[in-house]
């Protein structure tokens, strides 16, 4: 009504104000004015950025602009200190204190050293400018991707549970239907029991995400399966032995050591190829880095297969009989054969030796196991004992005694340890650094023969196989419970995984890499090419002395030609020695350079005026003089 106003409180025309409207055209005006005002605070907004975080917030005087009065602003600016403003600056606060402090644990190499107080010798040993360009920046590379591992690191906030008993309790007494009654259900879940009587014993493999299950029977039963879903993907029967399977890269390719060759499957259970290379294989092992299938067999063969390019990578044979145990190790993808005499060596594709060889056992070795890390590995023998290793010394850290000796043994990504031996299955917890007095859980399956283990990726689920068929019980604590979806994703879709198949063949790594230090790639030499070709005659020159003291050369010695009958013992002993270099004959031809030298100096310096097209007149002059 005109002449009447009306008050209206905060949330209208804006935070905080009243308005009292008296007629039509006084709200037509102040709706004006108020959308004026709101398109300048726009202008205002849009032209500063918007604040990280609440410490770059600016105050409420600092947001009052030029025609505002603000909190304080009737008082004069006062210039700050230099010395208050580069505290603001370098003064780090409590997160980044927390980043810098994380990130030490993730520098590698000079950078740990520098961070500890070492020196950074690798820029100053290289002399060039350019060189040492390179070196500080591939320096500050290593640091950044650090912080950002420790900024991440922030991001990963679920920690690992354990079971803990009170009192006169203990962890291993607990079963898994008082675990089924006080978990949820998907948790719950996870424990089942797959009853497959007629095709067993079994051998089962889990992706790298821990999705898929791949099981194999004994008698030529295969099936492949979303065990999370409880989905079945394929299954079929090849009518032949099947001694192990396992997958390759992903879920869609899996390998299976049948009766007298290694095949290849797809997920729909198509044949893809047949390796005729890998004959009679027992165990299977695949490098998912570099794209190589591994496999040895009764003949004792090692053969690696590029299942990209379908070449051999390489072929050993360690010459100890009929090899039952392969394992790869995951932190440098060397691979760990276990021999019947109790042996256990190291391979590599490109070496011909071995790289390593432990004698781990008195009887025939039985299974093996690798940490993530790649530092400890575990091994089980026919002497009944589990032993732990350090793969850096080469030396035995403490062992385990079990009643059977174990058929199957794994490590978890937490470093639980879990072996299988007849129808017990025992749980081992923080057993790999130090030893332990008592087992953190244990399972039986009665009437049964446990065959194989494996404890699911980023899960506390550990599923084994034995004669009756497959059963899975949960581990707490032996999962992972962060996971990075660019290596291994548990819920990646299938446009995910086809991104990430092909980022996999793109950074495929070649098989020369495959090394006990992985870490030796990228390192520079610091020796000029004078110094190493120095050092490599010193070498061949020590390594020909050796030789000859140990009278692996025919004919060491140089004689003197005499007269007599040319044999052909001695024509071939000269043949041998012409290809030798030996100290002497070093020398003389030292010596034959020296005296060429010599002679080049003493010829007559033609001059200048003498060459050319008149040269032959001087010559003549010359001798008419004479």
């Amino acid at each position: 009504m005109p002449g009447k106003s009306t008050g209206i409180g905060s949330g209208v025309f804006g935070k905080g104000t009243v308005a009292h409207i008296e007629s039509g055209e006084n709200y037509r005006e102040h709706q004006s004015r108020q959308e004026a005002s709101d398109d300048s605070d726009e202008e205002d907004r849009e032209g500063t950025p918007p604040p990280r975080t609440l410490r770059d917030k600016p105050a409420k005087s600092d947001r009052a602009g030029p025609g505002k009065k603000g909190k304080g602003s009737g008082k004069k600016d006062r210039p700050r200190d230099g010395a208050d403003q580069e505290d603001r600056k370098q003064e780090p606060d409590g997160i980044d204190k927390r980043i810098q402090k994380a990130s030490k644990k993730y520098q590698r190499g000079l950078a740990a050293a520098a961070a500890t107080g070492g020196k950074d010798k690798e820029a100053a040993e290289v002399r060039s400018k350019k060189e040492q360009s390179k070196v500080a920046h591939d320096r500050r590379r290593r640091e950044e991707a650090a912080v950002d591992a420790a900024r991440s690191e922030m991001l990963l906030g679920e920690t690992a549970g354990y079971l803990e008993a009170e009192g006169l309790e203990r962890t291993y007494n607990i079963t898994q239907k008082q675990l089924a009654e006080n978990l949820d259900i998907s948790s719950a879940s996870k424990i089942m029991d797959l009853k497959l009587n007629e095709f067993g014993p079994y051998a089962l493999d889990y992706t790298r995400n821990g999705r898929h299950l791949l099981i194999g029977g004994r008698k030529g039963h295969l099936a492949t399966m979303d065990w999370r879903r409880g989905k079945l993907q394929c299954e079929i029967h090849v009518r032949e032995t099947v001694r192990d399977v396992s997958w390759l890269h992903n879920e869609s390719l899996f390998a299976v050591a049948q009766k007298k060759f290694a095949y290849i499957y797809d997920h729909t259970g198509a044949e893809v190829h047949c390796l005729r290379k890998h004959t009679e294989p027992t165990r299977l092992g695949f490098l998912a880095h570099h794209f190589l299938l591994a496999s040895a067999g009764l003949g004792g063969a090692l053969v690696y297969q590029d299942v990209t390019e379908g070449k051999v990578a390489g072929e050993h044979r360690p010459g100890f009989g009929p090899c039952n145990v392969l394992e790869v190790n995951p932190y440098n993808a060397v691979v760990h054969l276990g021999h019947g005499n109790g042996t256990v060596t190291l391979w590599s594709p490109r070496h011909e030796q071995p790289l390593a060889r432990m004698l781990c056992h008195r009887g025939p070795v039985q299974a093996l196991a690798i940490d993530r890390s790649g530092t400890y590995m575990a091994s089980s023998g026919l002497d009944g004992r589990l032993k732990i290793w350090d793969i850096r010394t080469f030396k035995s850290l403490h062992e385990y005694a079990t009643t059977r000796p174990a058929q199957s043994i794994d490590i978890s990504h937490r470093g639980l340890l879990a072996a299988a031996h007849g129808p017990h299955v025992t749980v081992w917890k923080d057993a790999l650094a130090a030893p332990v007095h008592q087992p953190y859980m244990r399972h039986l399956v009665p009437g049964s023969s446990a065959s194989g283990l494996r404890f699911v990726p980023f899960d506390d689920v550990l599923g084994f196989a034995h004669s009756k068929g497959i059963s899975s019980i949960v581990v707490p604590g032996s999962g992972e419970p962060n996971f990075d979806a660019y290596a291994a994703n548990p819920y990646q879709t299938t446009k995910q995984r086809q991104e990430h198949e092909v980022k996999m063949l793109l950074d495929k790594l070649p098989a020369e890499t495959i090394q006990l230090d992985p870490d030796f790639i990228g390192r520079l030499d610091p020796r000029t090419q004078a110094e190493r070709a120095r050092d490599q005659v010193d070498v061949s020159r020590s390594e020909y002395a050796q030789n000859k003291a140990a009278g692996k050369y025919l004919d060491n010695e140089v004689k003197n030609k005499t007269k007599g009958r040319n044999s052909t013992a001695k024509r071939y002993a000269r043949k041998r020695q012409t290809n030798i270099m030996d100290l002497k004959k070093l020398r003389d031809l030292e010596n034959m350079e020296r005296e060429l030298q010599q002679q080049e100096a003493k010829k007559r310096k033609i001059p200048e005026e003498e060459r050319g097209a008149l040269g032959k007149f001087f010559k003549e002059k010359r001798q008419l003089d004479r």
